[in-house]
């Protein structure tokens, strides 16, 4: 559990740190000859990166020509990996790689340069959490209007039990009563 403090460094954060630009530089140096090629478009997304966490969920957004936007709600949140390799391990920085259950196999969303990514993922398990807890009914009244809605599923389920076993009976009594009747009819005819 988060304290209060580092609640609120992870809410003050909005720009990556100073450090991922160092990063992005020598990632460009490794393409050789297309170092501005490469170097450009990370510099000005490093100039235009923003994230916000408030108390509805978490977004990111980038870009100079093309604006981009994502937006995720604590509750859509499934899963949250934490990566780094070895260069930005170095500058001390990590990438925290947030997934949801759109089915889709790489991470929705992934906050990069950072240095305080275990807090930021700690904070997001807090968040993911707690709008889980409060999405599910806890008191009795919460309960009985949740069965009253029909979204009690242990009731459902021991239901639809008790109804496939009816039904096996009521297909076992037509078998017999049909096997029964077979010979019957056979003679009369």
């Amino acid at each position: 559990m988060l304290s209060d403090e580092e609640n609120e460094v992870v809410r003050s954060l909005e720009r990556p740190d100073d450090d991922l630009l160092k990063y992005y530089f020598l990632v460009s140096l490794l393409a050789g000859p297309f170092f501005p090629i490469l170097l450009l478009p990370l510099f000005f997304r490093f100039r235009t990166l923003r994230y916000r966490f408030d108390d509805e969920g978490v977004s990111m957004r980038w870009g100079l020509l093309f604006r981009r936007e994502i937006s995720l709600t604590y509750s859509r949140i499934q899963d949250i990996h934490l990566a780094s390799n070895a260069v930005e391990r170095f500058f001390g920085l990590g990438r925290v790689l947030v997934q949801t259950a759109s089915g889709a196999a790489k991470a929705e969303m992934t906050i990069e340069g950072l240095k305080e990514f275990e807090q930021v993922r700690d904070f997001l398990y807090s968040r993911m959490r707690g709008a889980r807890e409060a999405a599910s009914p806890r008191t009795p009244r919460e309960q009985e209007s949740a069965l009253a809605s029909g979204l009690d599923f242990d009731r459902l389920t021991v239901a639809l039990e008790a109804t496939a076993r009816e039904l096996e009976t009521i297909r076992k009594q037509l078998a017999t009563s049909s096997s029964v009747a077979s010979p019957v009819q056979s003679d009369e005819a």
